[in-house]
């Protein structure tokens, strides 16, 4: 039986026309969407990294500041022990190492230091007698005026307490010479002495009480020297 096709030619190629287009129209939605989403994966991709990078270089502020302020703090660290150097250079003009050198450079044969104590204290207001004469009135309150214009770490005076053992009167006495002739010492004076005698052997055992020096300036020689010479008088010893 002969089939007979009534559709027009025009109509079948239209027809396949349309859907030729309808399927690129479709293909290319779906390129389009994933185009779109790619970008929009890219964006948020972007705002993400945008953050990061914000708060790295917030954290990076940060930790210049703190930087910063490490080194201030180092800064002020530096000025405040040198301050703190001056100031005991100031309260201690000579080291205690070097009061403790020249007391031991003085010892003479068999005497021994048993303790050692030095004390800041503010002088005690003299009592001025009264003035016969206009002139020691005036001597007497420029004195007073030269002592309050000190600084007050200028006007401290370092008292000085020892204790020892010595074999007789005589060193003890020899000793005390020698320490009033010492050029860092003054106002030498024996508290107290007392004998005791153990095993057949008699030994005394004193106090001296002294006051260093006001305005004593220690060339670094001075100091070399007394250093050396307590050294040389321990090995003696």
């Amino acid at each position: 039986m002969l089939n007979i096709n009534f559709v027009p030619d025009d109509y079948v190629q239209n027809s396949e026309s349309r859907r030729t287009n309808l399927m690129y129209l479709v293909l290319f939605a779906v390129v389009m969407v994933a185009l779109g989403g790619s970008f929009m994966t890219i964006k948020i991709r972007q705002r993400a990294c945008a953050t990061r990078e914000s708060l790295a270089n917030k954290r990076m502020a940060q930790m210049q500041q703190a930087i910063k302020q490490f080194e201030e703090l180092q800064t002020k660290r530096k000025a405040m022990m040198k301050t703190a150097l001056t100031t005991a250079e100031l309260l201690e003009p000579v080291p205690r190492s070097i009061v403790l050198a020249s007391l031991t450079n003085n010892l003479p044969t068999g005497v021994s230091l048993l303790k050692l104590s030095l004390i800041q204290k503010e002088p005690k207001q003299p009592r001025h007698p009264v003035a016969t004469s206009k002139y020691k009135a005036a001597q007497a309150q420029n004195s007073e005026a030269d002592q309050t214009n000190l600084a007050p770490e200028k006007r401290l005076e370092t008292h000085i307490e020892i204790g020892g053992m010595a074999p007789s009167d005589i060193q003890l006495s020899a000793y005390i010479e020698k320490l009033k002739n010492s050029s860092l010492l003054d106002n030498v004076a024996l508290v107290e002495s007392k004998e005791y005698t153990i095993d057949d052997t008699t030994y005394r055992e004193f106090n001296l009480t002294a006051m260093l020096k006001k305005q004593v300036h220690l060339t670094s020689e001075d100091v070399n020297n007394i250093r050396v010479a307590g050294e040389q008088s321990v090995y003696n010893f």
